[in-house]
Formats: C-alpha cells, sequence, structure tokens
C-alpha cells in the first residue's frame, strides 16, 4: 500500500524532484484537468492514479492509501466536500488533502469539510503545485538544501480537451434532467476556464445555475451545444 512509510534511500525527494516517493490520487472528471495534473506530478516525481467520481475513488482507497488526494469539488455522482470530509476523519489520515474547481466560491465548502488546502482552476504552475504538496507536509518529507521554485507552466494534450468537449455535448443530446444539465454546466465551466475559451465558459456558467426547465434554460442549453460543436469541429481541423 502506498505511504509516506515508502519513501526509501533510492525514493528521497531532491530538489529537482521534491515529490519523489509520493503517490497523488487526483479524483476528477475532466481528462483535460488530469492530464495537467499528470503533468505536474510527472515534472515533481510522483505518482499519479485517478478516479472520475466518487464511487471509483473510494474503492481506490479501500485497496491503496495515497500520500496525496486531490478532490474536484464537482463531481458527476455527488459532491468532492463529501469525500473531502470522509477523508478528514479516517484514521490513518491521508497526509495531505486538497480540494479543486474553477469556482472559488467553493472553497470554504471545501476547508469547512476538512481540506488542508484549496487549488483553483487552471491549474498549470508547476511552483503552485509543489509549493501547495510541499507546505503541508512534514519537514522529515521535504528535500533537503535550498530548492528553487520553479517557473514552469504545463499545457495538457488537447486531445484530452477535446474528448471533454465530445463527453458533454453526448451529455446534452441526451436531454437529461436538469440536474445533470446543471453539472454538464459546471463541468464545461471549468474546463473552458482552464483552457481561456471565455464564450464557452459564460454559456457553460448560464446553465449551471438553473435548477428548472424554462424558455430560457431551453435557448441556453442549445447555444451551449452549437458552441460545443463548433469546437469540436475545430478541434478534429486543427
Amino acid at each position: 500500500m502506498d505511504d509516506f512509510s515508502l519513501l526509501t534511500a533510492h525514493t528521497q525527494p531532491t530538489a529537482r524532484r521534491p515529490l519523489l516517493g509520493l503517490t497523488v490520487l487526483v479524483v476528477e472528471d475532466s481528462r483535460y484537468a488530469c492530464d495537467a495534473i499528470r503533468l505536474l506530478c510527472l515534472r515533481s516525481g510522483a505518482r499519479i492514479r485517478r478516479a472520475d467520481c466518487l464511487g471509483s475513488a473510494r474503492k481506490h482507497l479501500q485497496t491503496y492509501r495515497p500520500s496525496v488526494v486531490i478532490v474536484d469539488m464537482g463531481l458527476p455522482d455527488g459532491s468532492g466536500a463529501d469525500l473531502i470530509a470522509e477523508l478528514a476523519l479516517a484514521q490513518p489520515r491521508v497526509g495531505v488533502v486538497l480540494a479543486i474547481s474553477g469556482e472559488t466560491a467553493v472553497e470554504a465548502d471545501a476547508m469547512d469539510a476538512g481540506a488542508d488546502g484549496f487549488l483553483p482552476k487552471p491549474l498549470a504552475s508547476l511552483g503552485v503545485f509543489q509549493e501547495a504538496i510541499l507546505s503541508r507536509l512534514p519537514a522529515d518529507r521535504q528535500p533537503e538544501g535550498p530548492r528553487s521554485v520553479p517557473a514552469e507552466v504545463v499545457h495538457p494534450d488537447r486531445v484530452a480537451y477535446r474528448d471533454d468537449l465530445c463527453h458533454a455535448a453526448a451529455s446534452l443530446s441526451k436531454g437529461v434532467k436538469a440536474r445533470e444539465i446543471a453539472y454538464v454546466g459546471q463541468f464545461l465551466s471549468g474546463i473552458a476556464r482552464s483552457a481561456g475559451d471565455r464564450p464557452l465558459a459564460r454559456a457553460a456558467e448560464a446553465i449551471s445555475g438553473k435548477n428548472g426547465f424554462s424558455n430560457s434554460l431551453h435557448t441556453d442549453v442549445s447555444t451551449l451545444d452549437r458552441l460545443l460543436k463548433d469546437r469540436i469541429a475545430q478541434e478534429v481541423a486543427i
């Protein structure tokens, strides 16, 4: 099982790879966001495992004990705050539990649930990622000697971005319930902000806060669907 105790002479952190020996479980439904964290872990020396929903994360945690868990606050089968609360109360406790979201308004919910910190999306800075984890590790788990803060920024795979867009478009085409439409809006708004696509982010935000069907919701969903199809076509062309 993965734990801080697995650190050995062969996996001691270094200045260039300060997270060597750690395993990060990322609970994230977006492949694009997860690919960014994969690259950050790779640059830092950490291993990564992924769960795309609460159910998958709980099954994983029955078998493995990661060093760090990063939980997206909006997941297809519930709120990430629920999992954070479970992790905060578990014994033995995971070393570092971080929440992540494109909606900074949910930071208070994450901290109230027991998160050690909050990471706003988009998460692309290697320095920010490493500091968020290192600052919450005990001193004996950190690299020795001086360490410069890296200025590197990672760029997730565009194929992963297109996969997320296709997933959202498929969900909208099924004529899902209002609650599920709100989830798609939340899911897409974070992805769009990460990709720097403000028009798509605004269209996604327009449906994420609506709880019932209405003429305006139908119009907003149609607008979002059109934007998605346009962007998927552009990604294919690229």
